[in-house]
């Protein structure tokens, strides 16, 4: 076995850890959250899994703990010994009551009443902003209906529900039958640990004990919704790319505390329930190629640019930046780094404001995508030529995904600048402008040292920390131009035919 992984069950929800390579003491170092409800079981099952270079897996051992017996509010230490093999599992659980996600009638609504709205907003009020941090705020999402569904039964009609996630919260309606205009009026509270997660919000047909057939999904940004009014949201697709048959209303609230929600976004994701892995497709990963084409593109021109204003092509060109560069030299101070990306944070949003900036349409019309599923187990009934092609897709799959990272880290510092999403653009000119100063006023001896003395006794004031980067935290939040697509609010005059066949194949 040359690399080794997790997974935690505890009932539904099953997460799994990053993998690492085999050794004699494994770190993952991970955090995970469940929900655990006091009047149900709560046995964590947890199992190590070895895989080899054939991506063969094996259970290495297993071992479980009893939820119900752990004190509640510390973090308990367990050293729990592995079944079926030598070793030990070393883990840090934590028992923290919460408020829970909840489901009521249109006459019942927590914020609807003024007292109780009071009392809520008062627990995320400025002054309550060290306490509890995993508490950032709640959101109230009334589901009242949907109109021109698409029919997905022989009849004419379907029997819709609609579906509503947040992070790994999900909860769902009741079914309507025999209705493409259903009326649900219901309303659906989540606590909110991250200002930056989305609302999925989807309609099914319920379809007795097969599947459920789609009927139209939407994607809602916290950040982006609007308090106390109800809206219509046209349907899109499974990609959340094209527009689908059919909308739906709802109505939101949101009440946040900004700076518990400034302060998680520079911590780790909550990381999702484990899904299965993406299926190659030719035209993402053709997609993927376009996006990373598209960065270098702009890195080279850049560059060329640059080495224009050395060569003289433009004399006015190459004083201007001759002038600039002595300038700069002469009188450069280590505070006019973040000073200058200060500076360019209020370019774009000056042109922002005269409305210069490129539509998401256009980033629609480039990343306009039909999946196409990849499905390998009907080619051949050897198992030699199967194996083969497992190991062919899997390098093209990564090679996609690896693709895909990098657009999107691209495009993220694109659109971080280019104030894409108001409330972070927003936070990091104020750490900007933090950093101006104090590298204004400061030694910046005095920084490196307070940075050493930090980074050498952080394992010895918190021997199970979890490292992490904060900024690579921060652009995990900044949504990549094939989000942005995804997240954008389609208007109620936009088509509502549904996605067009693909063309048959010569």
């Amino acid at each position: 076995m040359t690399e080794m992984f997790v997974q935690l069950k505890l009932g539904d929800q099953r997460y799994k850890s990053k993998t690492l390579c085999k050794s004699a003491n494994p770190q993952w170092r991970e955090q995970f959250d469940f929900h655990y409800f006091s009047d149900r079981m709560g046995i964590l099952d947890i199992e190590v899994w070895g895989k080899d270079s054939r991506k063969h897996e094996e259970r290495l051992g297993t071992c479980k703990v009893d939820i119900a017996a752990l004190p509640l509010k510390q973090a308990n230490c367990l050293e729990l010994p592995l079944e079926s093999c030598l070793g030990a599992l070393l883990m840090l659980i934590t028992l923290t009551p919460c408020a829970g996600v909840s489901v009521s009638d249109l006459c019942v609504c927590p914020l609807a009443d003024p007292s109780e709205r009071k009392q809520i907003a008062q627990r995320y009020c400025l002054q309550n902003s060290l306490k509890d941090m995993k508490d950032v705020g709640i959101l109230q999402v009334k589901v009242l209906k949907a109109v021109d569904l698409l029919a997905a039964d022989f009849s004419g009609k379907s029997d819709p529900f609609c579906l509503l996630e947040l992070g790994n919260d999900r909860l769902q309606t009741h079914t309507i039958y025999k209705n493409l205009n259903p009326e649900w009026n219901k309303v659906f509270t989540f606590p909110i640990k991250d200002i930056h997660d989305v609302l999925e919000v989807t309609v099914f047909d319920e379809d007795g004990d097969k599947p459920p057939d789609f009927l139209g999904k939407v994607a809602i940004p916290l950040l982006s919704i609007r308090d106390g009014r109800p809206n219509c949201y046209i349907l899109k697709n499974k990609d959340l790319e094209q527009a689908f048959k059919g909308a739906i209303y709802l109505e939101m609230d949101l009440i946040y505390n900004p700076v518990k929600a400034s302060i998680r976004t520079f911590t780790p994701r909550e990381k999702r329930f484990v899904e299965d892995s993406r299926k190659l497709s030719k035209k993402i990963l053709s997609r993927d190629v376009d996006r990373v084409k598209r960065i270098t593109m702009a890195m080279w021109n850049t560059i060329q640019f640059l080495k224009s204003c050395f060569q003289w092509e433009s004399t006015l060109r190459s004083a201007v930046a001759f002038v600039v560069f002595l300038v700069a030299v002469w009188n450069f101070e280590l505070y006019m780094i973040p000073l200058a990306l200060l500076l360019l944070f209020i370019y774009n949003f000056i042109i922002l404001t005269k409305g210069k900036t490129g539509s998401i349409q256009d980033s629609q019309e480039s990343t306009d995508v039909d999946e196409e599923e990849y499905d390998d187990d009907k080619e051949s009934e050897k198992k030699g030529l199967i194996e083969r092609i497992y190991m062919v897709q899997d390098i093209v799959s990564t090679v996609q995904n690896i693709l895909e990272e990098i657009a999107s880290f691209g495009e993220r510092i694109k659109n971080t600048f280019n104030w894409t999403v108001p409330f972070l653009s927003f936070l990091a000119c104020l750490i900007l402008a933090v950093a101006t100063v104090t590298l204004y006023f400061i030694p910046l001896r005095y920084i490196v040292l307070i940075w050493g003395i930090n980074k050498f006794t952080k394992k010895l004031r918190n021997p199970y920390a979890i490292d992490n980067n904060e900024l690579l935290d921060f652009l995990s939040r900044v949504p990549s131009d094939v989000q942005k697509v995804q997240y954008a609010e389609l208007r109620p005059c936009s088509s509502h035919s549904p996605l067009r066949k693909k063309r048959s194949a010569v």
